[in-house]
């Protein structure tokens, strides 16, 4: 298959997969490794009302850098797709159509978006090319991103006020270091890639 943003950045970006170019099955098996990933955060949890923290961000950054923006955001989808049917994929193992208006409801929705935003970053050389402080700033993007509609979300059901005290505020500092590990991790894959 001939993917332009592949040929165009090979030079400049970090494609660590490669995963445009590779056949169908392949990517496939990769979509389904992702939302098992993204499964495996949901467990791991912070308990709060009404919003939980847990490694999902973290997931779905990493996800959008490593696969790109369309694998990243067709991944999550996936992963969402399993939790509208019931599979308990979501934090602490909740799954059903209830999550999708519920007060987790904006931030799972800014998921697919996010990992495309990153994945798309990733794309154009702000990823995995050893410059941290841009890899940084694509992982920290996607996090705000999330944040933002997550609380835009949470204060249509129970006001601004709290949706910045409950919703926001107590999952910027998580931000920042699930942002440092999804750079840390891209970076790790880079070095590992160059042996």
């Amino acid at each position: 298959m001939n993917n332009p943003i592949s040929a165009a950045t090979a030079g400049r970006a970090f494609v660590p997969l490669r995963l445009a170019d590779r056949p169908l099955a392949l990517r496939a098996a990769v979509v389904a490794l992702g939302t098992l990933f993204l499964a495996a955060s949901s467990w791991v949890e912070v308990p709060m009302v009404p919003v939980p923290m847990t490694m999902q961000t973290f997931a779905v950054t990493l996800i959008g850098a490593l696969y790109g923006w369309r694998l990243g955001a067709i991944t999550v989808l996936a992963w969402l797709g399993e939790a509208v049917v019931g599979l308990p994929v979501l934090a602490g193992g909740a799954g059903g159509l209830a999550y999708f208006a519920g007060p987790t409801a904006g931030y799972l929705f800014a998921f697919p978006i996010a990992a495309a935003m990153v994945g798309w970053l990733a794309e154009r050389g702000w990823t995995g090319n050893g410059k941290l402080l841009r890899s940084f700033a694509a992982m920290l993007l996607g996090n705000a991103f999330i944040l933002v509609m997550g609380g835009a979300w949470l204060a249509a059901l129970i006001g601004a006020g709290d949706a910045m005290t409950y919703g926001v505020t107590p999952f910027i500092l998580g931000a920042i270091v699930k942002s440092a590990l999804a750079t840390a991790s891209v970076e790790a894959t880079r070095r590992a890639g160059k042996r």
